[in-house]
């Protein structure tokens, strides 16, 4: 296929065409002030974010309880070179967390359609704030009764045998239920009798299907997923060189993570990335506290965008009004076609491209089709 230039060369072609680069990215004076960003943001700022970031929620058509991305850790070491003091924004469930954990962001957004989203994260906020370590929150997450002690062997395929030979409790599944709710409530996010109800549906999810559980697993429907990677897949999944660099890949990790949920780091949005409102509300944010966004995980969010009539211009219309890095980076699946250094059972290749480069051709109206996102992914 034939690739776009070379970074080095996209504003020389933009100014050519005519196009303003500064209307679109963070000018450069912007990104030499100190940040704002505060080091830990209060239960009340946090919960005030949470709602006053969000739209209304809106439909998908799985429940998304995990991941489907096999190779989601081989753009790691890339991005690992570009870490900074800057923000982070995401869509999805917890493969956010490995990436959070490797990029060390100063704050993160998880912006997704879903309301279930949202309250799937908060279920994770109050178990991770809860858990002292891996053990202790897998023996939560999954209401897994610890009837032996942990292995000595802390690697995270060796907690998965462990937690495997520990049985379901339907005692503790509905303790930790409540200790969800009241830890949640104690923070200030009391949630609603509809919340708590879709908070007990996910959580029930992974009590039933346990580390088996995969992207199409549902309660309802029963719990398939034939193809896909289960939670323990993509937990136990490493990069390119055989490293885990996911969030229970070591207690070094899993202790990052606290730490940022802790501090109120991790700000789930419910929001349409074409819609009105969110995007633009969290580029406000980061904008008013002179900071830029570095990386924006988009998944294959923008396939769905280019099927739905114009939504595809107005997410990077949305992008184009969010003050971004000069340097920052999609992070995105696409159809695993050939592309190097990539997982060899995985359907999806895990790929980046440069968001300047992305926004100049829709700025000028190069990019028209999500072919030519493919094309843009490296």
């Amino acid at each position: 296929m034939n690739r776009p230039p070379r970074r080095r060369d996209t504003r020389r072609l933009l100014l050519a065409a005519g196009v303003a680069a500064a209307a679109w990215l963070a000018p450069a004076g912007c990104q030499r002030q100190e940040s704002a960003i505060p080091e830990q943001l209060s239960d009340t700022a946090f919960w005030s974010l949470v709602n006053g970031l969000s739209e209304e929620g809106g439909y998908f058509h799985s429940d998304n309880f995990v991941s489907n991305e096999l190779a989601f850790q081989y753009v790691l070491p890339e991005l690992a070179e570009a870490t900074g003091n800057d923000v982070y924004v995401g869509v999805g469930p917890d493969q956010n967390f490995t990436y959070l954990v490797a990029l060390r962001p100063r704050i993160a957004f998880i912006v997704d359609i879903r309301r279930q989203n949202l309250l799937q994260h908060l279920m994770y906020k109050a178990l991770i704030e809860l858990s002292s370590d891996r053990a202790d929150f897998l023996g939560r997450l999954f209401s897994r009764s610890r009837l032996a002690p942990a292995p000595d062997d802390q690697s995270a395929d060796a907690l998965f045998s462990w937690l495997a030979t520990l049985p379901r409790d339907t005692v503790l599944f509905e303790r930790n239920l409540g200790m969800i709710g009241r830890h949640l409530k104690e923070k200030g996010m009391a949630l609603d009798a509809f919340d708590m109800a879709s908070l007990e549906y996910v959580y029930s999810s992974f009590y039933h299907a346990g580390p088996a559980l995969t992207y199409s697993s549902n309660v309802a429907r029963g719990f398939g997923g034939r193809g896909m990677p289960t939670y323990r897949t993509l937990m136990t999944a490493t990069d390119q060189d055989g490293v885990n660099r996911g969030y229970l890949g070591s207690e070094e990790n899993f202790g990052i993570l606290k730490d940022m949920q802790a501090r109120n780091l991790i700000v789930p949005v419910v929001g349409d990335f074409a819609g009105p409102k969110a995007l633009r509300e969290v580029g406000n944010w980061v904008r008013q506290q002179n900071a830029t966004i570095r990386t924006f995980y988009v998944s294959n969010v923008e396939q769905y965008l280019f099927q739905q009539g114009d939504a595809w211009r107005r997410f990077y219309d949305n992008v184009s009004d969010m003050p971004m890095h000069r340097d920052a980076r999609f992070v995105r699946s696409v159809s695993n076609r050939g592309y190097r250094r990539q997982h060899p059972f995985a359907r999806s290749a895990s790929t980046t491209s440069d968001v300047e480069e992305v926004l100049g051709m829709f700025r000028s109206g190069r990019l028209q089709s999500y072919a030519d996102i493919v094309d843009l992914s490296r």
